[in-house]
């Protein structure tokens, strides 16, 4: 992908690149390899944006574990709409396990928190949140993020499963956005 890259009508910097992605990713996984070793936890994975950095991460679990898919969404263009839409939902039961969730970005953790909410209703032992990049600038929550790659300003960013309004997701690298 090259330095710039424009998506419709914005034009997006190379901000975090694969191989720095890829490291962070590794450490990340042999720290929850370590943590939840003999648990046999449930990761619930947020579509559509943290299907590729759950792919890498899940890759790397190696302990015991099932994976679940949800599709959450609230965002319309470079903005939250602020309405949370759950679209496919979880249907297995998760009572007494330990959920992670698996989130490509939180920024202001309005979306998790609500997803948190449904889950804390299905009486988990634990939910934990792993996601690959977290605003701490613009979250507005008080719930713990266990795993992280990155924090990163709060500037909107596409690429490795991020969107611009459906398009970027395909690129192995982070971009952000070039204002001006």
């Amino acid at each position: 992908m090259p330095d710039i890259w424009k998506l419709k009508d914005k034009n997006f910097d190379k901000f975090i690149v694969n191989d720095d992605i890829q490291a962070k990713v590794s450490e990340l996984a042999i720290r929850i390899n370590k943590e939840l070793e003999g648990i046999k936890p449930l990761f619930v994975v947020v579509l559509n944006g943290a299907f590729i950095f759950a792919s890498d991460l899940l890759k790397k679990v190696t302990i015991d574990c099932e994976i679940a898919f949800v599709k959450l969404s609230s965002y319309q263009g470079t903005q939250s709409s602020g309405v949370v839409q759950q679209i496919i939902g979880l249907d297995l039961d998760i009572k007494g396990r330990t959920i992670v969730v698996i989130e490509d970005i939180v920024d202001t953790g309005l979306t998790l928190e609500r997803f948190r909410k449904t889950l804390r209703e299905m009486e988990p032992a634990e939910v934990r949140i792993a996601t690959c990049l977290l605003k701490p600038d613009a979250f507005k929550n008080k719930f713990p993020i266990d795993y992280k790659c990155f924090s990163i300003p709060n500037e909107f960013v596409v690429g490795y499963g991020l969107d611009y309004d459906g398009l970027g997701r395909n690129s192995s690298d982070i971009y952000k956005i070039v204002e001006g």
